[in-house]
């Protein structure tokens, strides 16, 4: 028995989030380092649209999370969407069986 769609899509729209929360991290990582800057337009435009993907979801989480010298708040956020994730497979697989 295959997924429903709706839950498909719920779990793909999740994964390629938690993929643009790593990019915006790894991309972060490279600006910090010097690897890349923001002067390059495209670099400049891929930053700006990780940023504004991944910020609102972050930014709660950074609001209750203690300062540290290193951001754990997209570790606590991809943990929480496979949370949702898996809790969304595991009900449409209760309420099916």
């Amino acid at each position: 028995m295959g997924l429903n769609p709706i839950i498909w899509l719920i779990v793909v729209a999740i994964d390629i989030y938690v993929w643009f929360v790593i990019a915006d991290v790894i991309l972060g990582w490279l600006l910090h380092f010097e690897v890349v800057n923001l002067r390059n337009r495209l670099v400049y435009m891929i930053a700006d649209m990780l940023h504004r993907l991944t910020e609102p979801a972050l930014k709660p989480i950074r609001r209750y999370m203690p300062r540290m010298q290193i951001d754990i708040s997209p570790i606590v956020l991809i943990v929480g969407l496979w949370f949702i994730q898996y809790s969304v497979v595991w009900l449409y697989i209760k309420a099916v069986a």
